[in-house]
């Protein structure tokens, strides 16, 4: 049995813990200064960051964070400048753990870092225009040793295809089982890698005969959309405003970069191709391309390729999509989901 001095003590200290502040008191004493503190900035820019002490309480020390990197200590709520070095654009998390009167809070907020450089328009002339299956979904599209590569979506109409894209002349299709809505393909290795929505699996193909190598599971929790690569590695997009770096080989992914304009994030990047160093994108449900940096994320340009549309007659045609560069001529083929035309550009400027 418990003494009763003991009993006494336990009940004091059970009455002055129920008394202090609970931790959603303690959250609402102090906040970043956000009313007056850049929501968005570029990088190497500084923002100035402040506290609100909203109760005036005493504080005893802060230790400042981005991204879980410790970036300041002080003793008191005076403003500083934080200079944003960001290693990618996209929000930058920021937090602050708070002494104060012997106790401790931790609050956070976030920045937005978005591109530095204002995106160029580009233009083009149509080269070419060939006939499109219009049982087409396409998500996907690759010149390989001069042979046109094809991925098409729906679940039980979703097949890969390798054909003559001047008569349209199918060499070798594969179809996807039922369950499989099919999307982005990239040629490397002499293998066609290819994804799917959101079975979170994809396939690799032998290039020549289409015959299936392995399945594969997606290394992150993601949307399969597009695909390309730069000759060693993988890059997949999967309907955000996330391009991920994949290794071929195991499938795994090596780092991330998010698509930023000067104004704002990139949504629905779809799918990808690889051109002279940098990335071309489709985005989905406008009839347009970014061509991004790969290494940073900046849009650098946009072409505008709206007017196709007009041009196209099938009236279930939906959304443009599909690149494929062919090296050769240095032509760009672009088509749309059950679009009936394959168009050939040129960039003119």
């Amino acid at each position: 049995m418990k003494s009763p001095k003991l009993l006494a003590f336990i009940i004091v200290a059970q009455i002055i813990y129920s008394c202090g502040p609970s931790q959603l008191e303690k959250d609402s004493f102090f906040s970043f200064d956000v009313e007056h503190m850049k929501s968005q900035c570029i990088p190497g820019e500084k923002v100035e960051i402040a506290l609100v002490n909203t109760k005036n309480k005493s504080v005893d020390s802060i230790v400042y964070y981005l991204n879980e990197k410790k970036i300041k200590s002080a003793k008191t709520l005076g403003n500083f400048d934080l200079q944003v070095e960001a290693k990618k654009l996209g929000y930058q998390n920021l937090k602050a753990q708070i002494y104060f009167e012997g106790d401790f809070t931790e609050i956070s907020a976030r920045i937005e870092v978005v591109s530095s450089q204002v995106p160029a328009f580009k233009t083009y002339k149509i080269v070419n225009t060939f006939a499109h299956d219009t049982l087409s979904f396409t998500e996907g599209l690759e010149f390989y040793r001069d042979t046109l590569y094809e991925s098409t979506g729906q679940k039980g109409a979703s097949h890969l295809r390798s054909y003559n894209f001047k008569t349209g002349k199918v060499y070798r299709q594969i179809n996807l089982e039922g369950d499989y809505f099919g999307e982005g393909i990239t040629a490397i290795n002499n293998q066609i890698f290819q994804l799917t929505w959101q079975s979170n699996v994809g396939f690799i193909y032998d290039a020549n005969s289409l015959k299936k190598i392995k399945t594969f599971t997606y290394d992150k929790p993601i949307e399969g959309w597009g695909m390309t690569n730069d000759g060693q590695n993988i890059y997949q997009s999967d309907g955000t405003e996330k391009i991920w770096k994949m290794n071929p080989g195991t499938q795994k992914m090596i780092d991330y970069i998010n698509v930023y304009t000067n104004t704002n994030k990139i949504k629905s990047i779809n799918e990808l191709e690889w051109i002279d160093g940098k990335i071309y994108g489709n985005i989905w449900q406008k009839d347009a391309l970014a061509i991004i940096d790969p290494i940073s994320g900046e849009v650098e340009a946009v072409l505008d390729l709206s007017s196709l549309r007009s041009q196209v007659k099938n009236r279930d045609a939906e959304v443009l999509n599909g690149i494929a560069y062919n090296s050769k001529t240095k032509t760009l083929f672009v088509t749309g989901k059950n679009w009936d035309k394959l168009f050939e550009i040129k960039l003119t400027n």
